[in-house]
């Protein structure tokens, strides 16, 4: 028997006008009738939440229009109402494309204000939101006896002083790599003793790697000689002895470290998504968006990675170069990578994943519109390769794979303070910077409240202003020390890029 015709504006949510699906708000059970929009819908099988539904009849090859874009076309004619996914709907994408810069652009909007954080200001001018004491080791052999020196000085300083964190950025690589992946190895380590959360770093060898101590000194250039401290474990007789001391030495050093007021300017924040949903797209990633242009319009900096995440969206990023020169990093960025998949005969669109399906995610197209809402309208200003460092206030592009330690690893190098990381599936991991996660949905916030932060479920029943307003001072917390979830739990880790051959 079918059910009774009812309004389906809490049921279904239409992203934008020229759509032809809605999105599933909740499960909608088989034989439901819905009025949507004026229109009646006779629901033709079952659509789990956040799964799409078509709101036109589709012929055979039609494209599926969802953000306002293609995000794939039709295998066989589709009704009104029928659920549109994996099984009926298949990418537009293949091969490689090629561009020409057709600017829009469009100015923030957001005000300026004189909201402030409290974090730490360092001797070269960077400001940290965190005084973490870091051990850095050239080479995957000594991550072990870092453990017991860390073990040891806890036990010796249980209270870590003046320290937030402790953390060893346990990693396999700093021997038996050529190329680009001992130099990549050697940067993503350089970047973490440079970056501005750190109050102290050890840096720790074992005398016969690749990596070794004096070439890593002779690339990581100045330095605080009272901030970092060098170690090499063959050339001791009792290295945790040693170990234990130049931690000492480091903590004696930060000793004085204090908060201050520091403007919202000096914030660098990555943005990252992982197990997302079909409604990472709809909360939790346009929240980052909102951030992200509200803090470019502060003077701050944003930054955008996962690549393989830009492919079906990356004209609208190419749109956004604030010049041609950018709108070429950006080609570069986005083919390069494809090239790198085609260089090993991989499929350069083989995405989503198992998980972003069950979600509700169809095509790449679909994942890349929802994940790009993340980086909000403002101009992109630069474009990094993978180790480099911001250089300019505002939204960058980051080279990354989709893979979320590697990515997120990738942010912490680009000298962001913090990883704000979107998500529908759920993730315990965290990067060695503060990874606060947003939960794109209800269900999931309240299922794991050990490790989300944020609800971002809220913009299905509220205004984005008030969760914006909400998020900001949330932010400003965390940057100003309350720690995330990831933090809270002692999850940090450091993951490196890895493209080439182990001897």
């Amino acid at each position: 028997m079918k059910e009774a015709l009812i309004e389906a504006p809490t049921q279904l949510l239409k992203l934008h006008p020229k759509d032809n699906v809605a999105v599933a708000l909740r499960p909608i059970n088989k034989e439901s009738q819905l009025i949507f929009e004026g229109q009646a819908l006779s629901i033709k099988e079952d659509i789990p939440q956040g799964h799409k539904i078509a709101l036109a009849d589709l012929a055979s090859g039609d494209h599926v229009i969802k953000y306002g874009y293609p995000i794939g076309h039709v295998l066989a004619n589709v009704a009104t109402g029928s659920w549109l996914h994996t099984h009926n709907v298949k990418t537009n994408l293949s091969g490689t494309l090629d561009y020409t810069y057709a600017p829009n652009l469009h100015p923030v909007a957001y005000p300026k204000t004189d909201l402030t954080f409290k974090g730490y200001r360092r001797a070269n001018g960077k400001v940290g939101i965190r005084n973490d004491l870091l051990i850095v080791p050239t080479v995957g052999c000594i991550n072990g006896i870092a453990e017991i020196i860390v073990e040891e000085f806890k036990a010796l300083h249980p209270d870590l002083g003046t320290f937030d964190n402790v953390t060893i950025l346990k990693h396999p690589y700093g021997c038996s790599q050529l190329g680009q992946d001992h130099q990549n190895t050697r940067q993503i380590l350089i970047d973490a003793v440079q970056h501005p959360n750190a109050g102290g770093v050890l840096v720790f060898g074992l005398g016969c790697e690749n990596n070794t101590v004096p070439e890593f000194k002779k690339k990581l250039g100045n330095y605080d000689q009272q901030r970092v401290k060098f170690m090499v474990a063959q050339e001791s007789q009792d290295e945790i002895k040693v170990g234990i001391e130049l931690l000492e030495a480091l903590l004696e050093a930060a000793k004085e470290d204090v908060r201050e007021d520091v403007p919202l300017s000096e914030l660098k924040i990555g943005l990252k998504c992982g197990g997302s949903d079909g409604f990472s797209g709809i909360t939790a990633n346009p929240l980052l968006g909102a951030f992200s242009d509200f803090l470019v319009a502060q003077g701050g900096s944003t930054v955008l990675t996962e690549v393989p995440e830009m492919f079906g969206a990356e004209q609208v990023l190419m749109a956004r170069a604030q010049d041609e020169e950018t709108f070429k990093k950006i080609l570069h960025l986005i083919n390069d990578f494809k090239d790198y998949f085609l260089a090993y005969g991989e499929p350069v669109y083989e995405n989503p994943s198992p998980g972003n399906k069950a979600g509700g995610i169809t095509t790449l197209e679909d994942k890349s519109l929802g994940c790009t809402q993340k980086s909000g309208t403002s101009a992109v200003v630069d474009v990094l390769k993978y180790g480099e460092k911001l250089r300019k206030p505002g939204l960058s592009l980051l080279e990354g794979p989709g893979n979320d330690l590697v990515a997120a690893s990738a942010l912490a190098s680009a000298d962001c303070q913090l990883v704000l990381f979107t998500t529908g599936r759920g993730t315990p991991f965290g990067a060695y910077v503060p990874t606060m996660k947003v939960a794109t949905n209800q269900e999931i916030y309240q299922k794991k409240p050990h490790w989300m932060d944020f609800n971002a479920g809220r913009l299905l029943e509220e205004s984005m202003e008030v969760v914006l307003a909400d998020f900001i001072q949330a932010i400003i917390e965390t940057a100003s020390g309350k720690s995330t979830r990831n933090e809270a739990n002692n999850v940090r880790e450091i993951a490196i890029f890895k493209n080439g051959v182990t001897l």
